[in-house]
């Protein structure tokens, strides 16, 4: 049993890595080495299956690790990005890579959030053509924005990003839908301080990219 449950696992390691599941759980630079692991571990795993001398209470254990790797492999994750970034931080820290060459029409919802955070002046992007994607993320006491999540390794260290967003009149966004806005930049107060918000000229539903995580 400890065999099966090892050499299932490793198929659980290697399916995810070549079926695109690892995009909504790691970056993309780590992929590679968790195929790897897969492969030792399927490998380590029909080793076992020709061994045996396993007591009762070992084999109910491995059976439960066999259960659970089947499980993985037929429930596809399907995590919720808005319930992971309200439990976050949205704290960059000190270092933040800007490109101050880059079109206001080309930057990503990243960039903008990133260029925001070093020159926080809403008068300096007012009027700025604004196209962006990113998913619904609600915020207490406030309109919900549209997000991002950003890691360094993957969904366990992830840190929620979002522009504050002024959405047409009876537009109901829903947490967690993926959306693409086009607009200006504009200027509103909030809490008594000036901020920049994104004045939406036109909205559509997109699906969720293959690769939601940004570095």
């Amino acid at each position: 049993m400890r065999g099966l449950a090892l050499a299932l696992w490793g198929a659980v390691l290697l399916g995810s890595s070549l079926s695109g599941r690892l995009e909504l759980l790691l970056r993309g630079v780590f992929h590679p080495l968790v195929g790897f692991s897969g492969v030792l571990l399927l490998g380590l795993g029909l080793q076992q299956m020709l061994q045996r001398g396993q007591g009762p209470a070992t084999k109910r254990s491995w059976l439960l690790a066999a259960a659970l790797a089947v499980a993985v492999l037929l429930i596809p994750p399907n995590p919720s990005f808005s319930d992971l970034a309200s439990n976050r931080s949205s704290d960059l820290g000190a270092e933040l890579e800007l490109d101050f060459q880059l079109p206001p029409g080309q930057r990503s919802l990243t960039d903008w959030v990133r260029l925001l955070r070093s020159q926080p002046d809403p008068q300096l992007y007012a009027g700025d053509p604004v196209r962006i994607s990113g998913f619904v993320l609600p915020q207490a006491g406030d309109r919900p924005q549209l997000g991002r999540l950003l890691v360094r390794c993957c969904l366990a260290d992830a840190t929620p990003i979002g522009l504050p967003v002024r959405w047409p009149a009876g537009y109901q966004p829903r947490p967690d839908q993926w959306l693409a806005l086009e607009g200006r930049m504009g200027v509103e107060r909030h809490n008594g301080t000036p901020r920049s918000v994104v004045l939406v000229e036109r909205l559509r539903p997109i699906p969720r990219p293959a690769r939601p995580l940004e570095p």
